[in-house]
């Protein structure tokens, strides 16, 4: 009989307005589906509140604080000070995230404004020695160009969307590549030629809840427990065993998100 797997969501958004009719359901219903952790990373600035919230409610799910690109122009002269003070009571914020460029959207702030904001949280989760979780779109060369002038800075570039020369050159820089439910979509070739070059221990699986349901469930309401078919489809990919990927997975989540590095 296979072995049940153990998730972890390394990428979760369960502060969404899109659970608040039944946030605490679906997080039992996650937890019944075998999901054993989570990472809720917060985007906008009200969202630094409401991740740290769920870190003290559940006590399977984790945080990581910071501001989205999207969000760039909420970054306030004492944000990094309230980020600070929320990592320094709460040990369960274990990353600075989601942070990032994103230049996909016209009406997102300027693009200086953005990496303005990306580096002040590089050099703070270099401060604090905490690994960050970023996102980008569209924006792959800025991106990469940040992540460079901060060596001493490793993480997750979620949602992972480059080609395999990027996913190479992020791994060099000694960050992990996060897959969520795209790689199981017909037209994710290039994804998953990424998924074929990355190291096995280079490698994260997330959701990005609400969003990016793996199909069979595309363009329903993401759920942490979808994750299986992700796992399922990247074992697939690399021909291994689809529980050792679950557990190789879990252990590269914990590798990077432990304090004392």
């Amino acid at each position: 009989m296979e072995k049940k797997f153990k998730i972890i969501d390394s990428h979760a958004h369960y502060d969404d307005e899109k659970f608040d009719e039944d946030r605490e359901q679906v997080l039992n219903e996650i937890r019944e589906n075998g999901v054993v952790g989570v990472l809720n990373c917060a985007a906008s600035y009200e969202s630094l509140k409401t991740t740290n919230k769920l870190t003290e409610e559940y006590d399977f799910i984790v945080g990581a604080l910071g501001i989205h690109p999207e969000n760039a122009d909420e970054m306030k002269e004492d944000t990094l000070d309230e980020i600070k003070s929320y990592i320094k009571k709460n040990d369960k914020i274990v990353a600075i995230g989601e942070i990032g460029l994103d230049y996909y959207w016209d009406e997102n702030p300027s693009r200086d404004v953005q990496k303005d904001v990306f580096r002040k949280q590089m050099k703070l989760a270099e401060e604090l020695s905490l690994p960050v979780v970023i996102h980008d779109r569209d924006a792959h060369q800025d991106t990469l160009e940040i992540m460079r002038e901060f060596p001493e800075v490793i993480g997750v570039v979620h949602c992972f969307s480059g080609s395999v020369e990027f996913a190479k050159e992020c791994i060099k820089l000694g960050y992990y590549i996060g897959f969520t439910g795209v790689i199981t979509f017909k037209n994710a070739k290039k994804l998953v030629e990424v998924a074929k070059e990355a190291p096995l221990d280079r490698i994260l699986v997330e959701t990005d809840c609400p969003y990016m349901a793996p199909e069979p469930n595309r363009g329903k309401r993401n759920k942490s427990h979808y994750i299986e078919y992700i796992i399922r489809k990247i074992a697939e990919i690399k021909q291994i065993d689809a529980y050792e990927a679950n557990l190789k997975f879990n252990e590269n989540f914990f590798r990077l998100t432990q304090k004392e590095k």
